[in-house]
């Protein structure tokens, strides 16, 4: 006897009755058919057709908020593809920028930018520095973004309702704006956590209790962007914070480093704060069984290009690009990359870039190079670090996500 349910196979089979060669040839067309349902879904469904993307999160989304309301960025960010500072924090294009060329969608125009910003086919909420739980230490401080989590989602709610105004109201403005139907069709990209395990670590906060209400923010903020018609959503977990160079320059009493040069203690930080994140995603699955959420292994991923960089074409991924002071780490917190100096009158550039930043995985000490946001774009899009393993053109449909 053979059951199916939605984890796969079930096999009920009474040996008294099937010799074993029986049993083998039935093993097999059993094993034959898992296969192919497990195959089924992407046999069977076409891809899905998102007209928008709207993404929530800080500087690994950031496509210019930060630059648009604390100043722009200097040459060499943005030199690699855009050939100038574009508001993102890299040489280059970032994993949202991949994730919209994939989909056949334009760039997205950050919300808080106003000049040139076209949100026809979405808008995108994410800046630098951002956290889940709003800090007390401002960026004057030497802190945080004021755009926290649910900043960011009040945000998208007047985004949605000032679009919509705009768009019935006509003029030249109405091209600019989204369809009303593309809040419910749209795809929802939300990657944030990496500033608030750094908030966490300075502070005196049990990280229990700290990623516990963090789970709790950004449950809350999920089920707002559902209640405004959001039904597809792609999260990224947080990546090896332990790797980046300015975590290893800066924080050096630990001195626990892993095999490959990583702290031990901020990747198990990063690793607790992940394994809540899947549970909650899980969770939000469960309470809204029509919506599809994808939860997305950005720090697998980027940890076995950091472990095996020689292999893939990279060379030292724990020192920065772009930076100043050499080192094992070429990091320096005062003279970042970007940072020039007056030498006798005459503006002079220290924190320069690397001569090939294409062989580079850190670009600043804190972000990545476009080279490895691609090498990362390119492992996550078929769903190889996925839960549900949905590829990137499938994450509309809900095949019951399971934490692991």
């Amino acid at each position: 006897m053979l059951c199916i349910n939605h984890n796969g196979i079930v096999i009920h089979s009474n040996h008294n009755y099937l010799s074993n060669s029986h049993q083998m040839s039935l093993l097999s067309s059993i094993a034959s058919l898992h296969i192919f349902l497990l195959l089924l879904p992407s046999i069977l469904c076409k891809p899905c057709d998102f007209p928008a993307i709207f993404a929530l999160g800080d500087s690994n989304s950031d496509t210019g908020g930060f630059s648009a309301a604390f100043g722009p960025l200097s040459s060499p960010y943005g030199d690699t593809f855009f050939h100038m500072p574009s508001g993102r924090f890299s040489d280059g294009r970032l994993i949202i920028d991949f994730i919209a060329e994939n989909l056949g969608l334009p760039y997205l125009s950050s919300y808080l930018d106003s000049l040139g910003a076209n949100f026809s086919h979405g808008a995108n909420f994410a800046t630098s520095l951002s956290t889940i739980i709003p800090q007390n230490i401002t960026l004057a401080q030497g802190g945080y973004s004021p755009f926290s989590l649910d900043i960011q989602a009040m945000q998208f709610s007047q985004f949605q309702s000032r679009s919509q105004f705009i768009l019935r109201k006509g003029g030249v403005l109405k091209s600019l704006m989204p369809m009303k139907d593309y809040f419910s069709r749209a795809l929802y990209i939300i990657d944030i956590g990496q500033n608030d395990l750094t908030a966490l670590y300075f502070s005196n906060s049990s990280a229990e209790q700290y990623i516990h209400d963090a789970m709790k923010a950004f449950s809350k903020t999920i089920k707002s962007l559902y209640k405004n018609g959001g039904r597809y959503f792609w999260i990224h977990n947080t990546g090896p914070l332990g790797c980046l160079p300015y975590v290893l320059r800066q924080v050096p009493g630990y001195r626990k480093l892993d095999s490959v040069g990583c702290a031990v203690v901020f990747n198990e930080l990063a690793k607790k704060f992940n394994r809540m994140l899947n549970e909650t995603v899980a969770q939000l699955q469960k309470e809204f069984p029509v919506a599809a959420f994808t939860y997305v292994d950005i720090y697998s991923a980027k940890y076995l290009l950091i472990s095996q960089a020689t292999k893939f074409g990279f060379r030292k991924p724990l020192m920065a690009c772009c930076g100043h002071g050499g080192g094992a780490y070429n990091y320096d917190s005062i003279a970042r990359c970007g940072t020039s100096v007056n030498v006798h009158g005459n503006e002079v550039l220290i924190g320069k870039s690397c001569m090939d930043s294409s062989k580079r995985v850190s670009w600043d000490g804190a972000h990545y190079t476009e080279a490895a946001n691609k090498w990362v774009f390119d492992q996550i899009v078929n769903g190889h670090f996925s839960y549900p393993s949905n590829s990137l053109n499938m994450a509309c449909y809900n095949h019951n996500h399971k934490s692991f």
